[in-house]
């Protein structure tokens, strides 16, 4: 018999081998719904566990109804003076189950933010939206929730393309906007809008400043960063307290299409470190050039800090159009968009289908993961949301002006789920379930999180709390998350039970009050979140 060398057996073996797929990276995707009936511009995720998805008014007929009696006439739509399709719908991710809903002003290009009572705050938009204020005050699938015209009250200056966030007192902040280099706030204080040359300091040809980057620093002040430059704010005062370095690698937001998050506030909540990542080439927008390769630099700065320096590092892929997403174990997801080209219209190409996952406590060069691919682009005009059940809900895609499903990157109706690594079979026995919590905490105070865990629990079980930020155009506006200061956790009463001590935030300057979602994380695996109200 002949007999076969060794390293013979082995290069065969090689040969057969399976080769890679993109099974093997980490990471699933799930389709949800294949028709929502819109494409969503914006979205947010309720404290009732239900997402609001949001389009524009003027797009022409969606795909999904109104109502019988409940069409809308606006008899300066230049498309449907008589409009009974719906512009936004109401989603319960845990059936798959949708509700239309009823806009009546353009939201194109608007901006959003929680109140503390869980209400919804939309401002501005285009044409008759341009100063509208609107509300949305949530409820399950079968209730009777919808929106609200706000008519006793108007922005005081238009806002289109402009950024809200929380503040520490409740109110809105509401910064920016296609030709407002101002701020204002709601409710509405005795100054009306204050200038913020910061605004213009920034604005470029292509308009480099909209939809600004803000993040409400541990201190209280703003973080606000427009096109390559960057401040810290004290909106109290109406000063810029801190001028920052400026970040090579051309411009980052509209249209210019990068994204921004502030990373996990913990421990004593004096440090706040901020990210920014991804972006096209200066021209692209001007030229309406779709081929010109995007940026994949990201540079992170300790905001504050004393002599605060950025640092600089590549992704695995250029990209614009990006949505980052905290999430509830502190990585930062990075998904969707685009390779090449910019924002805008028909002005993004080679669709970016593979998430990146940011792990932020890696050093340097080691801090990006690959994740298993999508097959759906999510181009201009898409979201990425957590969901209270650790998935991240992607939706949107329209990159035309009209609905259109006959070119390469039609209208996107389909709603997706993306699930990390930490939600995968084989973490089951660790992913812990939340048995008791408050319904509401004061600042500062301490109480006790019950879990259950399949295994003996072998390390620290943290408690995290995630807010629910309004999406929009890759950035999430007033995303954050807060790890509360925990003490180890106990047996309570066997069954896998155990106790935590937990101390709520400090002050509404690193949680502003609102609800938020309370998750349990063991060994890196989060529980599904429980809703709690901070105040």
């Amino acid at each position: 018999m002949e007999i076969i060398p060794l390293f013979l057996i082995c290069f065969l073996t090689l040969l057969t081998f399976p080769k890679p797929t993109r099974a093997t990276l980490p990471g699933t995707w799930e389709l949800l719904i294949s028709n929502a009936g819109i494409a969503s511009m914006h979205t947010a995720v309720t404290r009732f566990n239900t997402v609001l998805l949001l389009d524009r008014t003027n797009t022409g007929p969606s795909r999904k109804l109104l109502p019988k009696n409940h069409c809308r006439f606006d008899k300066t739509d230049a498309v449907l003076k008589h409009d009974c399709y719906a512009h936004s719908i109401l989603f319960d991710p845990k059936t798959n189950q949708l509700r239309s809903l009823k806009i009546l002003t353009d939201t194109w290009c608007s901006s959003g933010q929680f109140l503390p009572d869980g209400t919804l705050l939309q401002t501005g938009g285009d044409l008759d939206g341009f100063k509208k204020i609107r509300t949305f005050n949530p409820c399950d699938l079968n209730g009777s929730c919808d929106w609200k015209e706000l008519n006793d009250v108007e922005l005081s200056e238009g806002r289109w393309y402009a950024t809200n966030q929380i503040l520490p007192d409740g109110s809105i902040i509401i910064i920016g906007g296609r030709g407002s280099n101002t701020v204002e706030f709601y409710p509405k204080r005795e100054n009306g809008i204050v200038s913020f040359p910061f605004l213009s300091e920034t604005e470029d040809t292509q308009m480099d400043n909209l939809y600004p980057y803000v993040h409400l620093l541990p201190n209280g002040k703003l973080f606000v960063f427009a096109n390559t430059k960057s401040v810290m704010y004290d909106f109290i005062e109406n000063r810029v307290v801190k001028v920052y370095p400026e970040l090579n690698g051309g411009p980052r937001n509209y249209p210019s299409a990068g994204s921004s998050v502030m990373l996990a506030l913990e421990g004593e909540f004096s440090e706040a470190v901020v990210v920014v990542c991804g972006g096209a080439q200066y021209g692209a927008f001007l030229e309406r050039n779709v081929d010109m390769p995007a940026h994949g630099s990201c540079g992170r700065i300790m905001a504050t800090g004393e002599n605060p320096v950025w640092e600089m590092e590549d992704m695995p892929f250029q990209r614009i159009m990006g949505d980052m997403v905290i999430l509830p174990n502190g990585d930062v997801l990075i998904i969707n968009g685009a390779m090449k080209g910019t924002q805008g219209f028909e002005l993004g190409s080679d669709p970016c289908l593979n998430p990146v996952l940011y792990r932020p406590d890696e050093p340097v060069g080691l801090r990006f993961m690959v994740l298993n691919p999508g097959t759906v682009a999510r181009m201009y005009h898409s979201t990425a949301n957590l969901l209270p059940d650790g998935r991240v809900l992607l939706a949107g895609s329209n990159p035309h002006v009209f609905y259109r499903f006959d070119v390469e990157f039609p209208t996107e109706l389909r709603l997706e789920a993306f699930s990390p690594e930490y939600l995968d079979s084989d973490k089951t026995n660790i992913r812990p379930e939340i048995v008791e919590i408050p319904e509401t905490v004061s600042y500062g105070v301490g109480f006790d999180v019950v879990v259950s865990v399949g295994l003996p629990v072998v390390g620290v079980i943290e408690v995290n709390l995630g807010s629910a930020p309004f999406a929009t155009h890759s950035f999430s506006q007033g995303q954050r998350l807060v790890k509360l200061g925990v003490n180890s956790a106990v047996p309570d009463g066997g069954d896998g039970r155990w106790r935590i001590r937990c101390t709520a935030p400090p002050s509404g300057m690193v949680a502003p009050p609102g609800y938020y979602m309370v998750f349990a994380v063991n060994q890196g695996v989060p529980s599904v979140a429980r809703w709690i109200h901070v105040s």
